[in-house]
């Protein structure tokens, strides 16, 4: 019988060659040019962001005055310029709130955990808890959204609730397509209505 120091040295060298083996497997190296990554930052980064969209009642000539109305109000903590880029957009890392007024000038809002605002595209794409609001008491929930603001049309292929105060109802699905005041919408799959309120006899 052999005794056991013997196999001490051969098993120590052993690992000592696997781990220089998987060292040398390692990616050291350095990509320059086009293989290197881009870094990409923002060329303006505002806090407590504040920003009213408005129209004016009459199409008016380069030198006409006229009177405006707002007709939605954006806040955020903070907001990020990506304006430098060829596809221009502004994000808003740490969540974002709408307010938007119909012609009657009644409110409804928009909320989400984090939104960016495609420039050229005029369109807005909100994520994490996205909650809409209308003022009749309409609500949305969903994961994420879409909100093409030159249609002025909404929507979402995420599951959603939909619930409606009017006729007292809840609406569970999965993609729905709207415009801004929710008097028409497609919901693309429902998996049930339950009734909220029973009419009293």
């Amino acid at each position: 019988m052999k005794p056991l120091g013997k196999k001490i040295p051969f098993s120590i060298a052993m690992v000592i060659t696997v781990a220089i083996f998987f060292y040398s497997c390692q990616d050291t190296y350095q990509r320059v040019g086009d293989e290197k990554q881009i870094e990409v930052y923002p060329q303006g980064v505002v806090q407590n962001f504040e920003l009213t969209y408005t129209e004016t009642t009459l199409e008016l000539e380069s030198e006409d005055e006229g009177i405006s109305r707002v007709i939605a109000i954006l806040k955020s903590p903070i907001s990020e310029d990506y304006d430098n880029m060829l596809f221009k957009y502004r994000t808003f890392p740490k969540g974002l709130e709408v307010v938007y007024f119909d012609k009657d000038n009644k409110k409804s809002t928009i909320q989400a955990d984090y939104g960016i605002i495609y420039s050229q595209t005029n369109m807005i794409d909100l994520r994490g808890n996205v909650v809409i609001e209308t003022h009749d008491g309409k609500k949305l929930e969903t994961t994420q959204l879409y909100w093409d603001r030159k249609e002025e049309w909404i929507f979402t292929q995420e599951k959603f609730t939909f619930t409606n105060p009017e006729d007292g109802t809840v609406m569970d699905g999965e993609g729905m397509d709207f415009n801004r005041d929710f008097s028409f919408f497609n919901a693309h799959r429902t998996y049930g209505l339950m009734t909220i309120n029973e009419d009293e006899s």
